[in-house]
């Protein structure tokens, strides 16, 4: 990496991890859930991508890519489920969401 050590990277992705548990566990809307696992996802492909170019290995930078597609298809997914629940109850609290038991 040019210029930035890998430390840094990691430390950064560090923080996007636990900014998106914070973001996932402290709110109580769907939408900030689903953001939060996000974050997530995006700090891991961060750590992946600076692990890639640390060892000059291109596995890394294939996880990233998996990474990037999971995340698009839980994005999708959810926001049809989310959408699909608040037409139902009129809400975006997770509490209210008790149908599905």
């Amino acid at each position: 990496m040019a210029g930035i050590p890998f430390g840094h990277v990691l430390a950064l992705s560090g923080i996007l991890v636990a900014l998106g548990v914070a973001c996932a566990t402290a709110r109580r809307n769907l939408i900030m859930i689903l953001l939060g696992v996000e974050i997530m996802l995006n700090g891991a492909a961060i750590a992946f991508a600076a692990a890639a170019l640390r060892w000059q290995q291109l596995e890394g930078q294939a996880f990233v890519l998996f990474i990037i597609a999971i995340a698009a298809a839980e994005v999708s997914v959810g926001l049809a489920l989310i959408v699909h629940l608040y037409h139902r109850t009129g809400s975006l609290d997770p509490e209210k969401f008790n149908t599905l038991k």
